[in-house]
């Protein structure tokens, strides 16, 4: 009898037919479950409908293989991943890193931050370590955001300041150490913190983190939450410590003005109690020779930048208040000596006499406002003191002092005396800035300190400054004339001491400047 070989060729062919669309269906649904957690989106086929509880592959669960389950899947369906970028999602480097973010997470949600359920955001996760750590421990709805894309984790952002996600779209939002590499950290704190959810959480690492300054910095860049948890972690690499935070979103209508400009009085935090421990004690006696002593004192300041770290800050601003030549200490000290952390500061500088006005409109960066800082604002007198103590009087100008209208003492002559405009400072200041601003300020006002002081207390503008370097004037011995005291001022040296005092006390970093 002769074999029907044509009905079993015909057979074979069937056979590999189906085993070949089996394959193909079976590998499409490994792809499905393991990215998205066994969810369709628009586009996508699947073999069963989205189920409520994420689905697991064997054998992905806890491994190496469900990092090759995604770098098989693409390269099945012609992705268009590069060959290095799939060896990167089969690498030991890959491996250890989502086994970290995977500890980091399993923690989460024994502590109830984060769930299953979920619905998550990985904010700035280029190569989706974060996303594919959070599907291995159940959390289906998880999807990361960087500049470009990286399939099929990760979906381009373009400029994360300005996030492809409606208001409140996630239950869970990481920002991993976001904050740290961005350029503009309050704008994408801010952006970050409209994505999630009311009564939800978010949670940073940072490298920045390690003192109460910057915590509280930190925190308030974020519109509407609040720090609930901070704790220190060891980083992927084992080499440094992280800091991580958790932060919860406050219902709407209890979100408050993040300026904190509304009160008048200023509580003193803890951030700001742990830097006046380490601030260079005050002298405490009247030195006889004060020029000499205060210059030499300024080797002793505790600089905060040097105590803490001020990266988690929305703008950088130096005020100098009474800030004469550019050269006096704008060009001579602060651009040169103070320590600003790699940041770009606004200068402004408030000098009333007409003098020098001319000299600033040839300096960059540098806002000139051509008023003298006073209690309101209103027309004052502005007096040229021919003063032999002071050192710029071999340039033909002494100190101006100002004065309310015809308020002159005698003591100067006519040609001496001109009008000019009074600067409500504590309204400018602020109009100026907010809590979430790093401002130091440098105040040599001749005396108006005494008026200045109080009225930034009473305003609560004190509360915004960071570091104020004040020189305070009294009725001090005179360099030229040993034995005198200087009669241009009535204030004693014990008057400027209670006026440090009473700054520290209030929680103010001052220094006794020159």
């Amino acid at each position: 009898m002769v074999p029907t070989a044509k009905p079993n060729l015909v057979r074979n062919l069937i056979v590999r037919a189906l085993l070949f669309f089996a394959s193909m269906f079976l590998l499409r649904f490994v792809y499905v479950v393991t990215v998205y957690g066994g969810s369709c989106t628009a586009g996508d086929y699947c073999l069963f409908s989205p189920l409520a509880e994420p689905l697991t592959v064997a054998g992905t669960t806890g491994g190496a293989s469900a990092s090759a389950a995604v770098a098989s899947a693409h390269a099945g369906h012609g992705s268009s991943a590069t060959p290095a970028v799939r060896a990167l999602w089969t690498s030991r480097e890959w491996r250890k890193a989502v086994d970290f973010y995977s500890a980091v997470f399993q923690d989460l949600v024994a502590e109830g931050f984060l769930s299953p359920a979920s619905k998550s955001l990985c904010v700035d996760a280029p190569a989706g370590y974060e996303v594919l750590a959070l599907k291995e421990i159940g959390v289906a709805g998880a999807i990361g955001v960087a500049r470009k894309s990286a399939p099929p984790l990760v979906v381009a952002g373009g400029n994360l300041l300005r996030l492809p996600f409606k208001n409140g779209t996630f239950d869970f939002v990481f920002a991993g150490q976001s904050l740290d590499r961005s350029k503009q950290p309050a704008d994408l704190a801010a952006e970050i913190a409209r994505t999630l959810r009311p009564h939800w959480f978010l949670v940073v690492l940072t490298a920045s983190g390690g003192d109460a300054y910057s915590l509280h910095a930190l925190a308030k860049l974020f519109p509407g939450c609040v720090a609930v948890r901070s704790r220190e972690i060891n980083s992927p690499d084992s080499s440094k410590s992280l800091r991580e935070i958790v932060f919860q979103k406050e219902d709407g209508t209890h979100i408050v003005s993040a300026d904190g400009n509304s009160d008048s009085k200023c509580p003193i935090p803890e951030h700001k109690l742990q830097i006046l421990q380490s601030a260079e004690p005050l002298i405490e006696e009247e030195p006889l020779k004060p020029w000499i002593t205060f210059k030499r004192n300024i080797q002793n300041v505790k600089y905060l930048p040097l105590i803490a770290d001020i990266s988690f800050k929305q703008r950088y601003i130096y005020v100098d208040v009474g800030a004469r030549s550019y050269g006096s200490s704008i060009g001579s000290w602060f651009r040169k000596r103070y320590p600003k952390q790699n940041h770009t500061f606004e200068i402004y500088a408030i000098e009333a006499d007409r003098a020098f006005h001319k000299e600033y409109a040839t300096k960059k960066g540098v806002n000139l406002l051509p008023y003298a800082a006073w209690v309101c604002n209103e027309t004052l007198t502005f007096e040229i003191n021919h003063d032999p103590d002071n050192h710029d009087v071999g340039k033909g100008r002494g100190m101006g002092r100002i004065r309310p209208t015809g308020g002159s003492n005698g003591r100067v002559t006519s040609e001496d005396v001109h009008p000019i405009q009074g600067l409500d400072f504590a309204a400018w200041l602020k109009k100026t800035a907010t809590e979430r601003d790093y401002v130091v300020m440098k105040m040599d006002v001749e005396g108006t300190e005494f008026d200045l002081v109080p009225r930034l207390f009473k305003t609560g503008a004190i509360c915004l400054i960071d570091e104020l370097f004040l020189e305070c004037h009294y009725n001090r011995w005179q360099k030229c004339c040993p034995g005198q005291r200087s009669p241009k001022y009535p204030n004693t040296y014990r008057e400027c001491l209670n006026l440090f005092t009473s700054l520290r006390n209030a929680g103010v970093l001052v220094h006794q400047w020159w």
